[in-house]
């Protein structure tokens, strides 16, 4: 749980990659949802899915929120990144339409 204050959908796929729930994780995305990975266009459950059990989920990902900030309708998520994939400082762009992320960006 982060001490933050997040939106509902982005909250629930924080804490599901933290919990190693990749069906919580899908279930937080739009049906046509996507996930940007440095230019990397994962669109869909199944992609996300494929992307995820190689680069996210799928390799104990851990994030720890270190900050938030909203860029218009975005809200950025800066956290630190462990497991056993990428570790280290990034920021998660997550754009919410109705309960669901239409889009999550890693930007940095």
């Amino acid at each position: 749980m982060t001490p933050f204050t997040l939106p509902p959908a982005v909250l629930r796929a924080v804490d599901a990659a933290n919990a190693g729930d990749i069906e919580d994780f899908l279930g937080s995305f739009a049906e046509d949802g996507a996930v940007d990975d440095w230019g990397r266009v994962f669109r869909g459950p199944a992609a996300i899915r494929g992307w995820s059990d190689k680069e996210f989920i799928g390799v104990r990902v851990s994030l720890t929120v270190t900050g938030v900030r909203q860029n218009g309708d975005t809200v950025v998520v800066s956290a630190m990144v462990g497991g056993d994939g990428f570790n280290g400082p990034s920021d998660f762009a997550f754009t919410v339409e109705a309960d669901r992320i239409s889009l999550m960006r890693i930007t940095g």
